[in-house]
């Protein structure tokens, strides 16, 4: 199958890639992970009928960590500190003064996946001659004009971008970050669009050059 490459810019003041295992103080990946570029991808062009698989992240800023606190307000307090009107402080590490260029390719769902589709749009699908390079034609107009469904973030929601958008030819890849991550998250919803949670790990991944490349074989499922 003809591969239908998509790819964006996004740069902000702060980003979280959670590392589930860092518990109620949580810590940042040094890069996005799977499935939070794929929602990068999505926030600009989505549909049952479409596909993004990402594929690499080159980062464009230095890896630098910084605490963070906030005031929780949000529903995950007791029910005895929601009565109260109370809330907790939130202590995370995250990362500062980011900027990434991400990849991905864009294509129709797997046949096994289909009976998941809506009606309509597996018929808008099947009047498509090449609908991987359709989705890749609409993705590139909406990124031109700068539209999505919902407004990207950087991993935690209140952490908006400066910037996302085409490559900016200013941005430089920093070709001196060299590292392995024992253990990354890939997904949570492994299955595509309606499926069940099945969290998924991919094992020392590796960062060089300022690179990261995400398998083509996906992930192992967490037991």
């Amino acid at each position: 199958m003809q591969q239908y490459e998509i790819a964006l810019e996004i740069a902000g003041a702060t980003a979280m890639w959670t590392r589930p295992d860092t518990g109620d103080c949580p810590v940042s990946y040094p890069a996005p992970t799977y499935s939070a570029v794929k929602g990068i991808f999505e926030s600009m062009l989505w549909g049952p009928a479409v596909q993004i698989i990402p594929t690499k992240v080159e980062i464009c800023a230095p890896v630098q960590y910084h605490n963070y606190q906030t005031n929780y307000g949000g529903p995950l307090r007791k029910s005895r500190v929601i009565a109260e009107g109370g809330g907790f402080q939130l202590l995370a590490t995250v990362l500062i003064d980011v900027c990434y260029r991400l990849y991905a390719e864009v294509l129709p769902p797997p046949n096994i996946a289909r009976n998941c589709v809506p009606d309509k749009a597996r018929q808008w699908d099947g009047k498509t001659t090449s609908p991987g390079h359709a989705y890749r034609e609409i993705f590139n107009r909406r990124l031109r004009r700068g539209q999505c469904f919902t407004i990207p973030f950087l991993g935690w929601k209140e952490f908006g971008p400066s910037y996302f958008g085409a490559f900016r030819e200013t941005t430089r890849v920093q070709s001196d970050i060299h590292m392995v991550i024992p253990s990354m998250l890939r997904e949570v919803f492994s299955e595509g669009y309606a499926s069940k949670c099945a969290f998924t790990y991919e094992q020392d991944v590796k960062i060089t050059a300022g690179m990261m490349v995400f398998s083509g074989e996906g992930g192992h499922h967490a037991k």
